[in-house]
């Protein structure tokens, strides 16, 4: 049988949709379920990685080495993973996180500058952690500077690489493809992680296993950035109709899922005509929250503002220009009207 390693994202992505406003109670419970369902990894910290609360990506409500030492006291064998940004994470935030219980360190990149995270992922490697490339927004590159892009985390010292659809835009076939040649080209093992902006995060997920994958990302009730991401306790269900072993216990995650996250879940994690613009026109979805924001205060149509975002391929970093963008358009329409 064939195995796959599920890494469950609900306490980092699904931070984006929470307004990283997870409390300490929250984490143990959900910690607690997902050491009971056997989940081997998952992630927590700020939805924009270690070093993410800040005025401009949003306050956490609880400092996220507190949240990340809760979940350590409640993980049992399961071991924590966090995110980390070069630029928005610094080294010692690395090295606190592993204090704190920090067991792999996930180095995360736009898809075309993975040259700035050989120092991340250098002490990543020194400090012990599993390390893992992680390749944002992979829609915005063809397949052979994607390849150029793992050779360099490969060099640096990864030991997995993700192929990460941070916009929800990918199709299965342009997945299959991104998979096949990182594992054609490199060394490390692969890893997928999806949004479900175009209702696609299951069969990316398919595609990226049949492919090669051996790490998929997913978040329980989806809770994640945008339409968040690959449904944890149905992606584990169907690998098992599949016959692949994820080492996880189908019932128990479906209760953490039901009975302890459902209940907290700030909205229906559901497509809407927003999300599903993300994934049509390529846009991080953790926008999504900053781009209604602003729509509300300009009085725009945050579809339009979205469709813009994509026009200039906006990546993660740049916020601001989201009200920016929003500004324009309403200045547009008092000029024409």
């Amino acid at each position: 049988m064939k195995k796959i390693t599920v890494l469950d994202v609900t306490l980092r992505d699904g931070s984006h949709s929470m307004r990283h406003a997870f409390t300490e109670q929250q984490v143990r419970e959900v910690a607690r379920g997902l050491r009971k369902a056997k989940m081997k990894y998952f992630e927590v910290s700020h939805g924009d990685g270690l070093g993410g609360s800040s005025l401009q990506y949003g306050f956490s409500k609880v400092d996220e080495l507190k949240l990340i030492e809760a979940a350590r006291e409640e993980c049992g064998d399961s071991a924590i993973s966090v995110l980390i940004l070069p630029g928005i994470g610094v080294k010692e935030d690395l090295k606190n996180a592993v204090k704190a219980g920090a067991k792999m360190a996930r180095v995360a990149t736009h898809v075309t500058e993975a040259d700035v995270a050989g120092q991340h992922i250098y002490l990543s490697r020194e400090l012990g952690l599993k390390t893992v490339g992680f390749l944002m927004m992979a829609h915005m590159a063809p397949t052979s500077v994607i390849v150029e892009q793992a050779k360099l985390f490969e060099s640096y010292g990864a030991e997995i690489i993700y192929v990460t659809d941070s916009a929800g835009a990918l199709l299965p076939h342009e997945v299959k493809e991104r998979v096949a040649a990182l594992k054609s080209h490199v060394s490390c093992e692969i890893g997928f992680h999806a949004h479900n902006n175009l209702s696609l995060a299951l069969a990316n997920t398919l595609a990226a296993v049949e492919a090669g994958a051996t790490y998929v990302d997913g978040s329980l009730r989806c809770l994640g950035a945008g339409s968040g991401n690959t449904q944890t306790e149905v992606m584990v269900a169907v690998f098992d109709r599949l016959g692949y072993e994820t080492g996880i216990d189908l019932y128990s995650v479906i209760d953490v899922a039901n009975e302890v996250v459902a209940p907290f879940m700030p909205r229906p994690q559901e497509i809407t005509g927003s999300s599903l613009i993300m994934g049509y026109a390529g846009v991080y979805s953790s926008f999504l929250l900053f781009t209604q924001e602003a729509a509300k205060k300009y009085n725009v149509d945050e579809r339009e503002i979205l469709v813009e975002l994509g026009k200039m391929k906006a990546v993660g970093g740049q916020e601001d220009l989201i009200a920016e963008i929003a500004r324009e358009i309403a200045n547009h329409k008092q000029t024409v009207n």
